[in-house]
């Protein structure tokens, strides 16, 4: 046999065996927990079960970017004068509140820098452009990306992103974020359990979901969102509390450039994130089985959005 040959089928075998290492090998996801609004008690327990996922599935492996250090707390609303108060015992409520509401505000804009300082280090372009996909696990408020155009884009470019219950709740004044995630968070009342109509069941996020699925959680109020525009996957055809009539859109995914995007708006509550979580007490509201269910039903859509497993995403499924 001519060397030339030996060569080139040497090279084609190399090739070969590179091709099928790199099919094998897992995906490299990055898990944004920062919050700059509110932040859920949940998010711990959400990283947990994204790790786990992916390291019992094989399909990815994660990074995170956790929340910086000294968070100050919002010392909330200001007081309300009750029947037993007096006008000087409720001057003094207000001037406590005044002192608490300044020296928050001090504390938070020292704060917002060492965030603006955190994320310019760690979502620098050039530091997460070989990551195949990106989680915004319950973050809410300004993330303070260093290049919040540059992120989408890369995005468009084919990487594939995913959110989480208030991951809508995040970016609200950039507007090409919720452009590119498909909708945003409006409002939301009291947790309450909600069984979701199943848009497409044959999808990898809900083909493990079963007729009759009930949640209890907090279910979102979506705005900015057209069924046109977006592949649903879970939906409500009535308001989750008030059961007045229209559509209120649970989870959904899109193909976005030659990336794709999955969201779920459910994940407020441990107990639908973690099967272990304080099981057999009164707090979980979710038996395992229901956790277990969401685990399955966000490693579908994170497979999908990786381009792991196809499926249809056609837009307008939505009837």
């Amino acid at each position: 046999m001519k060397l030339t040959t030996l060569l080139r089928r040497s090279a084609l075998l190399l090739a070969l065996t590179a091709s099928l290492q790199a099919a094998a090998a897992p995906k490299k996801l990055l898990v944004v927990t920062v919050t700059t609004g509110f932040r859920h008690s949940s998010i711990e327990t959400a990283e947990k079960v994204l790790a786990e996922l992916g390291a019992s599935s094989g399909a990815w492996t994660v990074d995170y970017v956790h929340q910086p250090e000294g968070q100050p707390k919002n010392p909330g609303r200001p007081p309300e004068k009750q029947p037993k108060d007096s006008d000087e015992s409720f001057k003094a409520k207000q001037d406590a509140y005044s002192k608490a509401l300044a020296d928050y505000n001090t504390a938070n804009k020292l704060w917002n820098d060492k965030v603006i300082a955190y994320m310019a280090d760690k979502m620098a372009i050039a530091k997460i452009k070989d990551y195949d996909g990106f989680v915004f696990a319950n973050t809410t408020g300004d993330l303070q990306l260093p290049d919040r155009d540059g992120f989408v884009e890369l995005i468009k470019s084919g990487k594939a992103f995913v959110a989480m219950h208030s991951g809508s709740d995040t970016y609200h004044p950039f507007r090409r974020y919720s452009e590119m995630l498909g909708g945003e968070f409006e409002t939301h009342k009291a947790q309450v359990e909600v069984q979701p109509v199943l848009h497409d069941p044959a999808h990898p996020a809900t083909k493990h979901v079963p007729e009759g699925f009930r949640v209890f959680d907090e279910i979102y109020i979506i705005k900015t969102f057209e069924k046109s525009k977006v592949h649903g996957l879970m939906g409500l055809n009535a308001h989750p509390n008030e059961k007045t009539p229209g559509y209120f859109p649970i989870s959904w995914c899109k193909d976005f450039g030659k990336g794709r995007v999955f969201y779920s708006s459910l994940g407020h509550r441990e107990d639908v994130w973690d099967p272990t979580w304080k099981e057999g007490t009164k707090d979980r509201k979710n038996s395992p089985e229901i956790a277990k269910i969401y685990q399955q039903h966000i490693l579908g859509g994170i497979q999908w959005a990786l381009k792991l497993i196809e499926a249809d995403a056609d837009l307008g499924n939505i009837k």
